[in-house]
């Protein structure tokens, strides 16, 4: 199952982003092979419909869970039509690896 988490950087050392469809990368967890995979978010200067825009990546990416800080109430209403789960984080100061870790 792939499990995104966003992040302030591409690797497993990165503080995690407290955005959703601003966040500058979303880690790919796959949670079924332990493989990672880094993905740059090209919505984060968008003019508007970041966090749709956003949505619709994380179905590209067949994500079945997504962690953030935040999801806009359109981001939100998109992800629950695409059966994507929200999840928030519980401490905004952990990396990449310490949420990945608690998954296990």
């Amino acid at each position: 199952m792939n499990i995104v988490i966003s992040s302030e950087g591409n690797s497993l050392k990165s503080k995690i982003d407290m955005r959703f469809g601003r966040a500058k990368w979303f880690c790919v967890y796959n949670s079924e092979n332990g493989k990672t995979d880094f993905v740059e978010n090209e919505n984060i200067d968008a003019q508007g419909g970041a966090g749709t825009k956003t949505a619709e990546l994380m179905a590209e990416l067949e994500a079945k869970e997504v962690y953030s800080g935040h999801f806009g109430p359109k981001a939100e209403s998109l992800l629950k039509k695409l059966n994507i789960d929200m999840k928030t984080f519980a401490n905004e100061n952990q990396t990449v690896q310490q949420v990945i870790n608690d998954l296990k």
